[in-house]
């Protein structure tokens, strides 16, 4: 592989997983489209690539977060046995849904959760002040259930949910996420590395530029205001939701997620 496609693969890895890191997500909603639309990369050696990069995010910002207390295990584990349940069905569900209702819905549970995020605007102190878990096991089933049914990550589901149903500060709800969603890719590599489509080449310097990526986005993570970064992700939130829109009519903007 040319050293310059190898450099643009760390570049494109190395922001899509600080922006990923940043907001908690799974960077494959913002790394699929770029392989594929600007890479010609094709879309399954894309998305292996992909679950490649969201599990070095996960590690990469791991250590911070622990070290500033800002993830909780105990309940990232026990929010990802809904959020599995949630896309098992989800499985045994795909195709019997015409995608485009699954796009409309999806617009408006994105609109609903900026709107509820945007209504909250003060954090509680601390990341103990769990409340409503049945909610947000209820919530995390649903995020399990609707990524499986459209082949995206649920981490742009799963912090609105700690965010509003939880109500967990907007920083713990994203170090959470960033944890559970690292389990999540982790049992999806697998089964595209059993079928050979994990391209060495191509995942290489992604996983690179993932980890350099998930650490400074970390780091940024915990220096932006509560209220940015609340900011920040509702307007994510905007952007998708009017993605799913157009999707919903057939009009594909940015191409395939993950």
């Amino acid at each position: 592989m040319p050293i310059g496609l190898e450099l643009w693969l760390f570049g494109v890895a190395l922001g899509t997983s600080m922006l990923g890191g940043v907001l908690g997500m799974a960077s494959g909603i913002f790394i699929v489209p770029v392989l594929t639309m600007f890479g010609r990369v094709d879309i399954h050696t894309a998305i292996g690539a992909s679950l490649v990069s969201v599990i070095a995010c996960s590690c990469g910002s791991a250590a911070p977060f622990l070290k500033e207390r800002l993830t909780n295990i105990r309940l990232a584990i026990l929010l990802e046995t809904a959020t599995t349940s949630g896309a098992l069905c989800g499985v045994f569900l795909a195709g019997l849904i015409p995608t485009h209702y699954l796009y409309l819905l999806f617009a408006v549970i994105l609109l609903l959760s900026a709107q509820q995020m945007l209504a909250r605007r003060k954090d509680p102190e601390g990341s103990s002040s769990i409340q409503r878990l049945p909610l947000g096991m209820t919530l995390m089933y649903g995020a399990g259930l609707i990524s499986a049914l459209l082949g995206i990550g649920s981490g742009v589901l799963k912090i609105p949910a700690m965010d509003t149903a939880l109500r967990l500060p907007i920083k713990v709800s994203s170090a959470t996420s960033n944890f559970m969603i690292g389990v999540t890719a982790a049992a999806s590599a697998a089964a595209y590395f059993a079928r050979g489509e994990i391209v060495t080449s191509v995942a290489a310097p992604i996983a690179l530029g993932s980890v350099a990526g998930a650490v400074l986005g970390a780091h940024i993570l915990m220096n932006v205001p509560n209220e940015k970064l609340r900011l920040m992700f509702i307007g994510i939130l905007g952007l998708l939701a009017a993605q799913m829109l157009l999707a919903a009519f057939g009009i594909n903007l940015i191409g395939p997620r993950s």
